[in-house]
């Protein structure tokens, strides 16, 4: 696969860098980012976009991993995202920073709460709540058509479990699965007729039937400093990026990991043209 060059907004809480990198995909781009701009302190990913020829470095920078600093946008919101999701430059002042808390909605039938969480938060409060469910039928890893461009989704289905082995099986491969975005967790519990995910935009949503469920799900997320807001922020309505880590397995290998863990393939489908 061959590389692509990124303008990437890097955050460190004090100042905000922009760096033109370089990664056979944007999560390569972003760790080499960190690796050489941010040079050893804490630093985050606020926005990114395909770097326009005029900053690209040639001749011998090419293919050496180097990063060149840009002077970065003055206007750019500073939120934090999680692992995963990105939007572009452009798409991040069109959407301002999201406020973090939870939103509450009726689908049909089903009551639906949905939580923005900032990134160095997001995995540690989803697994809280895994931790806290009374039952986990099943997990199913919906892997989006965007990864690696296959243009296909799968969806992916557990043997069934209980809530300790969906714990111990999304803490093995929480950097696969969670920190991925392109790929979407859900659980299930088929007695409670809820469902517990984590989407491929970063968000928590939890779908039930009964307004008592629904406001256990709204307390919980309260006592965890996170208040309603009157609508979500989503990043799907922008321009944004779906990535992975920089060592995370490429696509065909992640589903053989799939078989190999006796998940079975249940359902796909094309992307829309």
């Amino acid at each position: 696969m061959s590389e692509a060059w990124y303008r990437i907004a890097l955050d460190d809480g004090d100042r905000v860098q922009l760096v033109v990198a370089p990664g056979e995909h944007l999560g390569a781009a972003i760790a080499l980012a960190y690796a050489r701009a941010a040079r050893g302190r804490p630093a985050w990913a606020i926005a990114a976009e395909a770097a326009p020829a005029g900053d690209v470095p040639l001749g011998e920078s090419v293919g050496k991993g180097v990063v060149v600093e840009r002077t970065p946008p003055a206007d750019l919101p500073r939120w934090r995202w999680p692992d995963g999701v990105l939007p572009t430059i452009e798409g991040a002042r069109r959407l301002g920073a999201p406020r973090a808390g939870f939103a509450r909605r009726r689908h049909d039938a089903a009551h639906v709460v949905e939580a923005i969480v900032p990134g160095d938060r997001l995995i540690e409060t989803f697994m809280q709540r895994v931790e806290q469910l009374p039952a986990a039928d099943n997990v199913e890893i919906k892997v989006a058509g965007h990864h690696d461009g296959a243009g296909q989704t799968e969806v992916w289905l557990t043997p069934r479990i209980d809530v300790k082995k969906a714990i111990r099986f999304l803490d093995d491969h929480d950097v696969e699965l969670l920190g991925s975005g392109h790929v979407e967790v859900s659980i299930y519990l088929r007695a409670q007729r809820a469902t517990l995910r984590l989407t491929e935009h970063k968000t928590i949503v939890w779908v039930c039937e009964d307004d008592a469920t629904a406001d256990e799900m709204t307390g919980w997320l309260a006592a965890r400093d996170l208040a309603p807001v009157p609508a979500i922020a989503e990043i799907a309505s922008v321009a944004h990026y779906h990535w992975r880590g920089a060592r995370t397995l490429p696509r065909k290998k992640l589903l053989e990991r799939l078989h190999r863990l006796r998940l079975r393939r249940v359902d796909g489908w094309p992307d829309a043209a």
